[in-house]
């Protein structure tokens, strides 16, 4: 008898809508489909169809509360829920304490500035985050690096070199512009990012970044460069969901997925999977 490795969802949400503190998360006809409560009942049906065995649950909110939310929800019993990445202010003057305390919760493996929403592509070079950072990397946290456009990507590159003991996951693939094919300058931000070893990049968020419309062979390009630069060893694969829901299903996307790296040995799609969530963010499965 053979058993598989296991297999992670390595970047999803769950978010109610009444507490108030998803900002970007309004009742618009674009967000229709998403502008409502999310949780564990809704996503393990796409998880046991897909054969997910865990997931990392990824804050949707710039509050320590709704971290507190998180890391409550996936202590419950069968949540499923291996690692939650949550949210800190990493400028408070009490940044260290507050790191400390939510690093006590076992399952806390990481946090996200949500850089995107920055209006300062620099933000996360200030010498002032430097105490929040060594924190991080003392309870061994994961750095998770919300970022889009050049600019953004530019300064993850030299804040990877800066803290090369710190690891650092990218988001979404960092977000290319797959929709108007202007990719250029993201494939050489890429490039270089990769040559950062504590960097690692989850395969997510492509299909948002295509629109409708998309499909499996129009993410390719963008896929085999994260490969080609991360490789199998490097790359984790997410949902995105219900972010996901806006344009696709997790079904379809679970479906490309399993396409788009096809080439790979076994050994390497288990990796791609679920084995390098397991590694990168220390995860520890029931």
């Amino acid at each position: 008898m053979t058993t598989r490795a296991p297999r992670i969802d390595a970047h999803q949400h769950y978010w109610s809508v009444a507490h108030r503190d998803y900002g970007w998360l309004q009742p618009t006809l674009e967000l229709s489909a998403i502008y409502r409560d999310f949780g564990p009942a809704d996503l393990h049906p796409h998880l046991n169809a897909a054969g997910i065995d865990a997931t990392v649950l990824v804050q949707a909110a710039p509050s320590e509360a709704e971290t507190w939310r998180l890391l409550q929800l996936a202590a419950a019993p069968g949540s499923r829920v291996a690692g939650v990445v949550g949210w800190c202010d990493l400028l408070h003057a009490d940044a260290v304490q507050r790191i400390a305390r939510l690093a006590s919760q076992p399952r806390l493996k990481g946090l996200r500035p949500m850089l995107q929403d920055l209006p300062d592509p620099r933000w996360m070079l200030q010498p002032v985050l430097q105490a929040a950072l060594h924190t991080m990397v003392r309870h061994g946290l994961v750095f998770d690096a919300l970022v889009k456009g050049p600019a953004q990507l530019d300064a993850l590159c030299e804040f990877a070199g800066e803290h090369d003991a710190l690891r650092i996951v990218l988001d979404h693939g960092a977000k290319p512009l797959i929709a108007s094919g202007d990719l250029a300058e993201w494939r050489k931000g890429i490039s270089r990012l990769a040559r950062s070893p504590n960097v690692w990049c989850k395969l997510s968020g492509l299909v948002t970044e295509a629109g409708a419309g998309w499909s499996a062979a129009g993410l390719r390009s963008c896929v085999q460069h994260l490969l080609t630069e991360f490789g199998s060893t490097r790359l984790l694969w997410g949902s995105d969901w219900p972010v996901l829901n806006l344009i696709a299903d997790y079904g379809a996307w679970w479906r490309a997925s399993d396409a788009l790296l096809s080439e790979l040995t076994p050994a390497e799609r288990e990796q791609v999977f679920g084995l390098n969530a397991l590694q990168c963010y220390g995860l520890h499965l029931e």
